[in-house]
């Protein structure tokens, strides 16, 4: 084993890997009516504006994420929607604005889709504007004030971060998926 690894492919291929022959796959044909499917009572969602379930609901659109911080304990059950939206905003798209210069994004001005087909054209292209930022980043510098009180991390471990993320919040996507198809 040499010490020549090139640690910035290895990553992107992870990411790539997994949304390129796992999820991106897994997420064709989504309906709406999937989309938004409640599993449970409670469950959060994206809901049409002034119909949350939650105190704390956000967005700057006709759509409404639920959201309570901190989140109440046991946390809740979240429909894909919920989920998908959750990596649009706080797992890519705010780390796209704060450290490869896209677009500002948090979740109280982001406009959630009440649509499957608009909820994953934003995911693609919140996931293609990170990977674009990190294969141009470099990974060994701090991640800096945006990631508090990991700021002195380098970024290839907010790299690492961002795609557990990306892989566990698709593997609950699927999951919902396998589950709404066996109601």
């Amino acid at each position: 084993m040499t010490n020549d690894l090139d640690w910035k492919e290895l990553l992107l291929e992870q990411a790539e890997w997994h949304w390129h022959n796992q999820l991106r796959p897994r997420l064709n044909g989504l309906t709406d009516d999937e989309y938004r499917w409640e599993p449970v009572a409670g469950a959060w969602n994206v809901r049409p504006r002034g119909t949350g379930k939650t105190s704390m609901a956000a967005g700057g659109g006709e759509y409404v994420i639920d959201w309570e911080y901190p989140e109440p304990d046991p946390a809740p059950v979240t429909t894909i929607a919920w989920r998908l939206g959750h990596i649009v905003v706080g797992v890519f798209g705010m780390r796209v604005a704060s450290h490869f210069g896209g677009p500002p994004m948090d979740y109280n001005s982001h406009e959630y889709p009440g649509d499957a087909k608009t909820a994953l054209a934003q995911l693609d292209t919140v996931y293609q504007a990170w990977i674009d930022g990190v294969r141009k980043a470099d990974l060994s510098q701090p991640c800096g004030p945006a990631e508090g009180p990991f700021a002195d991390y380098p970024m290839a471990a907010l790299v690492l971060h961002i795609h557990r993320e990306l892989i566990h919040h698709g593997a609950e996507i699927a999951l919902l998926r396998d589950l709404y198809r066996r109601r």
